[in-house]
């Protein structure tokens, strides 16, 4: 296929040009027939799903109140204990799931040591989470 050239020379050969407007063209027919019916392809069906609410269920550990008197006296949940009952309850507090929160109240005159040993008997046993209880009307 020849075609013709304006020019004056005398250059009688063949043009090897591709001619891009046709498939311009087919590119933008078949472009507008996508965007129509592109949306008639779409199938939704309409599906009622039931609705769930959860919430957490939490299960709140109990909690143990541990009382030391000035004379070293052990409350257990108001109810005076000796150190063998002691690191027997404190043992089975620790073996419960959720694991119980110890709250510990001492006397202003309690000894620091025997805190501190209750506290060691405690940890020995499994009791992680140890909580002291102040009076903050004794601060002033």
């Amino acid at each position: 296929m020849a075609f013709a050239s304006f020019s004056d020379g005398d250059d009688a050969g063949d043009l090897a040009e591709i001619n891009m407007i046709p498939f311009i063209d087919v590119m933008l027919v078949l472009l507008v027939i996508f965007i129509i019916t592109a949306p008639l392809l779409t199938h939704a069906v309409k599906v009622d799903l039931p609705k769930a609410s959860s919430a957490p269920n939490l299960t709140k550990p109990e909690n143990v109140q541990l009382a030391i008197d000035a004379e070293n006296r052990v409350w257990w949940n108001g109810e005076t204990v000796d150190a063998a009952a002691l690191t027997e309850r404190m043992r089975a507090a620790a073996a419960l799931r959720p694991q119980p929160e110890l709250h510990l109240r001492a006397e202003a005159a309690t000894p620091y040591e025997k805190v501190a040993q209750v506290m060691s008997e405690a940890a020995r046993q499994g009791l992680t989470r140890i909580g002291f209880v102040t009076d903050p009307s004794m601060m002033r």
